[in-house]
């Protein structure tokens, strides 16, 4: 069994010499556990949150030195001694980053079909976590209309490519941020976005941001904070809606604060953070309505795939340097 572990605690972005494979037996399954064959690892920027120390919260445990690193996968259950679980179960589940998973069923799990209608990698993106984060941040909480303007950023990456076609189906212009000329081609001309607007651009965000949207922003999607999410403040229409899905800006360094927290107030701004974790119940509802999107071809489940375990530490650390084009997974 290989295992990726954290060999060193990250220093501001991960680089892939944070990380080492171990190998290990497989370990024997005694009553009450079940053991998986781990197919493909989700890669998610979000979980660089709890490699700090002293990070741990009621999600998850900071992790441990020279232990695996958490993550979710896509399993399928190869011996069981546990009586809800049976050789052949496929499943969802937040186990560590490792070719095979020993668990007595406390963990995250969610069930899927025996039988999948979509390519495998799909569970992991549009159909997995990714997509229910921007399926709830985006139905939930933003409820875009067609009279709105909806900007998104971090556009190019995993939440955000789907983020922006779901807002697409209200009707509403779309516009994302994103960081190359590369990603803002592919926005608009794979994924139907009305614009894009580049991070790294020589004016300032706020100004690019007034420039693609000019009446205001009714609606941002945020998966980037800091100067960003500033940007976008700055640019909201009065009781617009925020739904805050991730701050990769800030993960593993001091984040930059937004200097206009008081626009949240004069705008009447409607702000939500929110995380799939404790929507779990919904997960069922969520992922009959993707579908049917995919199925139909109204949207589709963009990935950046790379082969073999030990390509997860470049694979994670590429995520913080921008050069994924939708969902990271790794095919184990």
């Amino acid at each position: 069994m290989q295992s990726v572990v954290l060999a060193r605690r990250p220093k501001g972005n991960p680089v892939e010499s944070d990380f080492a494979i171990e190998v290990k037996p497989l370990p024997e399954v005694e009553t009450g556990y079940f053991l998986t064959r781990n197919d493909f690892i989700s890669l998610d920027a979000g979980f660089r949150n709890w490699m700090n120390e002293d990070s741990g919260d009621e999600v998850l445990p900071a992790m441990a030195l020279n232990e695996p690193v958490m993550g979710l996968v896509l399993a399928e259950v190869i011996e069981s001694k546990h009586v809800e679980y049976s050789p052949g179960d496929k499943l969802m589940a937040r186990f560590a980053w490792q070719t095979h998973s020993l668990s007595d069923g406390t963990d995250f799990i969610a069930r899927l079909p025996n039988e999948l209608e979509f390519n495998p990698s799909a569970y992991m993106g549009v159909l997995g976590d990714t997509g229910m984060s921007a399926y709830f941040g985006m139905t939930d909480i933003c409820k875009p209309t067609a009279a709105d303007c909806v900007l998104i950023s971090g556009a190019g990456g995993a939440v955000g490519s789907i983020a922006g076609q779901i807002a697409k189906l209200s009707g509403a212009r779309v516009v994302g941020i994103v960081g190359s000329a590369a990603k803002a081609d592919w926005i608009c001309s794979a994924l139907g976005y009305d614009a894009a607007v580049q991070r790294s651009g020589e004016a300032p965000l706020a100004d690019t941001i007034r420039e693609a949207c000019p009446n205001g922003v009714d609606v941002f999607f945020d998966n980037v904070g800091g100067y960003t999410l500033e940007a976008a403040i700055s640019n909201m229409n009065h009781r617009g809606r925020m739904a805050l899905c991730g701050a990769i800006s800030g993960y593993g360094v001091t984040p930059h604060g937004p200097s206009n927290l008081f626009d949240l107030i004069t705008k009447e701004l409607s702000v939500q953070g929110f995380m799939t974790h404790f929507r779990h119940d919904r997960y069922e509802e969520a992922r009959d309505q993707l579908s049917h999107w995919l199925r139909e071809g109204i949207i589709q489940s963009p990935e950046h795939r790379l082969d073999g375990i030990e390509t997860v530490g470049r694979a994670f650390a590429e995520l913080f340097a921008g050069e994924n084009f939708g969902k990271t997974i790794v095919a184990v």
